[in-house]
């Protein structure tokens, strides 16, 4: 049985082939593409669990390739790259990726990131809310979606699970590390950065004036409080 369908994107045949080779090896079913206007054709053609995306090609780079793709789809996306720059991982991140590694990783470590993308934040034993209004934002967390003002809008899969999270611990501070590992697993916790990102793109969305948030709050030195008005549950 097949843990799901990846999608190999770089201009390099023998990173390529390695990689084929190593995930199809640990029972994912791979496809690869040469350039990130070939991913795109086949992401359309075809459905796909998860991209692992080279930043560095050349026409359409990767951080082009991940925002157009982003544009369209969810699928959890991993940004590869030679550095290991913070600068690198905000611009891979902010971009729309979900994690980032740099290269040369290990396969262990590359899994690790697979399965930490793929993986969804669980959901509590209660269930937790269904809906949640903020103002003119109305989030369906059975359906996963968010529309605001009537237009539906586009959540990755990780913003979408960092809503959520927040939504089920409101009006109290959430450390840095507990936020990291609810929403990416147990081998994160001081990837601040990530957090930094995926907030920013989360008040961007749903912030009537996200340069001054009232629902994202930040906790100096802590973390965040998702605060809740009366009545949004």
């Amino acid at each position: 049985m097949s843990l799901g369908r990846i999608l190999v994107v770089g201009d390099d045949p023998q990173i390529r082939r390695v990689m084929k080779m190593t995930l199809s090896g640990e029972g994912y079913q791979v496809e690869d593409a040469r350039s990130g206007e070939e991913a795109q054709e086949t992401l359309r053609s075809g459905h796909y669990d998860l991209m692992l995306l080279d930043m560095n090609m050349p026409g359409l780079g990767g951080l082009e390739t991940c925002r157009q793709v982003r544009g369209s789809s969810e699928i959890p996306i991993i940004m590869l790259t030679v550095r290991n720059s913070e600068q690198d991982k905000v611009s891979a991140l902010d971009a729309g990726a979900d994690d980032f590694i740099a290269k040369p990783f290990s396969t262990p470590e590359l899994l690790a990131r697979i399965r930490a993308a793929l993986r969804r934040a669980p959901v509590p034993p209660e269930g937790g809310p269904q809906r949640l209004t903020l103002g003119a934002v109305e989030v369906d967390f059975g359906r996963r979606s968010v529309v605001v003002h009537g237009h539906e809008l586009r959540l990755t899969p990780k913003e979408f699970d960092l809503l959520r999270y927040l939504a089920l611990h409101p009006n109290r501070a959430i450390p840095h590390r507990e936020l990291l590992q609810a929403v990416w697993g147990p081998d994160y916790g001081d990837q601040v950065e990530y957090l930094r990102v995926f907030i920013k793109q989360l008040r961007q969305k749903i912030e009537p004036n996200p340069p001054t948030p009232i629902y994202i709050v930040t906790e100096p030195w802590i973390g965040y409080r998702f605060q809740l008005p009366p009545g949004s549950l």
